[in-house]
């Protein structure tokens, strides 16, 4: 098991990044700090402590990353800010201070290079920025409570609709989800920069919210919306029909996280888009099938010492020595999870050229190749 120690307190949010082959984590926390690790060598190589409160939520900005080929953190705030850090020279790079109250959740955009950025927050809006210019481009209101996670619909393809301008952007199709305080998700429409939908179903905050998997199990149906909420549930929502589809039940506190997984169970195939997890403040880590609501798949629990899972992240690590190959670099996909305990974690118990996942026997070993096609795995319950 590797651990990450450095934090003083709660970890909030985690990213990775892999950059000129080398991985990176990146970490926010209760105790104002965006710390940056590096996975092979398990060091910190970078502290920012320029927020002046909380900071809840980090991401890698892929608009840098694309354009500029820089490693640039993004973080949010209590203090109102959403900042931009440069890695290598270790300096505040941007800030936005248009918000006037805490900022929780960011998400970049999967198009146009990640060159916009939402943004939700305790004053009851969120925004829509431009990363190139630094600019608020609109503020969406009618939560009537502080939005704690926001999401960006990929470009949803449109054949009867002729026109492709949008208000803001430059393209029709686009749109944000977020969940708030106010026990609502809401949908809305960045063309008309009006609210379309709202999905109404929680009793408590909602805490995390993402959009569906497509086809091919690549982040981006703007059909359906997972959600997970302090009530304890999680559920499934389409947007075509404005309804709730399934309700996932099962935690016994609070759902902080939700992802779909990567991972195989039995018979479903690596990248299907019908397995997601879920972390709760139960200190359990569930996996589940989106399309049916009994009970869950596999149940992975946390450390003893922890008080709960905050945040769930799929990354990849790669893989020393020869191992088989099938048809490109073959990497190794793991389970990562960030927790209460200040630490941020991940466990890979190895035997007979196998690893074993969070718990033993589940997802001993996953190659996977470059072109993400050709798949091998051994998994055994």
């Amino acid at each position: 098991m590797k651990t990450f120690s450095g934090h003083t307190t709660y970890v909030w949010s985690i990213d990775y990044l892999t950059f000129s082959s080398c991985q990176y984590l990146c970490s926010v926390s209760y105790d104002k700090t965006v710390r940056v690790w590096d996975v092979d060598t398990n060091k910190q190589i970078q502290l920012f402590n320029g927020h002046s409160d909380t900071v809840y939520c980090v991401k890698f900005s892929p608009y840098h990353y694309i354009n500029h080929r820089r490693n640039i953190i993004c973080s949010s705030s209590s203090d109102k800010t959403i900042r931009f850090w440069d890695i290598k020279n270790n300096r505040q790079l941007q800030i936005f201070d248009g918000h006037t109250n805490g900022v929780v959740g960011i998400e970049f955009s999967s198009f146009n290079g990640g060159r916009y950025l939402c943004s939700g927050s305790a004053d009851n809006t969120i925004r829509l920025w431009d990363v190139e210019t630094s600019k608020s481009l609109h503020v969406f209101s009618g939560h009537e409570k502080g939005i704690w996670s926001v999401d960006i619909s990929p470009l949803q393809s449109n054949s009867n609709n002729e026109s492709n301008n949008i208000g803001v952007i430059g393209g029709n199709g686009y749109t944000i989800c977020s969940g708030s305080w106010d026990n609502t998700i809401r949908i809305w429409d960045i063309e008309t920069t009006k609210q379309f939908i709202v999905f109404k179903g929680h009793e408590k905050t909602v805490n995390s919210v993402k959009y569906g998997l497509n086809k091919l199990g690549i982040s981006g149906d703007p059909n359906t919306i997972l959600s997970g909420s302090e009530d304890r549930s999680i559920r499934l929502w389409d947007i075509r029909s404005g309804q709730q589809i399934q309700t996932f039940n099962g935690h016994s506190s609070g759902v902080s996280a939700i992802e779909y997984s990567p991972f195989v169970v039995d018979n479903i195939e690596l990248g299907s888009k019908n397995i997601m997890c879920s972390g709760s403040n139960d200190n359990t880590i569930r996996f589940w099938d989106i399309r049916s609501n009994k009970k869950e798949l596999y149940v992975i629990e946390g450390d003893k010492r922890d008080s709960g899972i905050l945040c769930i992240k799929f990354i990849s690590l790669k893989k020393k020595g020869n191992k088989r190959n099938y048809g490109g670099s073959v990497i190794v996909k793991f389970f990562k999870f960030l927790n209460k305990s200040n630490l941020l974690q991940y466990r890979i118990r190895k035997k007979n050229k196998q690893c074993s996942f969070g718990a033993d026997h589940f997802c001993k070993e996953i190659y996977l190749t470059k072109n993400h096609k050709e798949f091998a795995k051994k998994a055994k319950f």
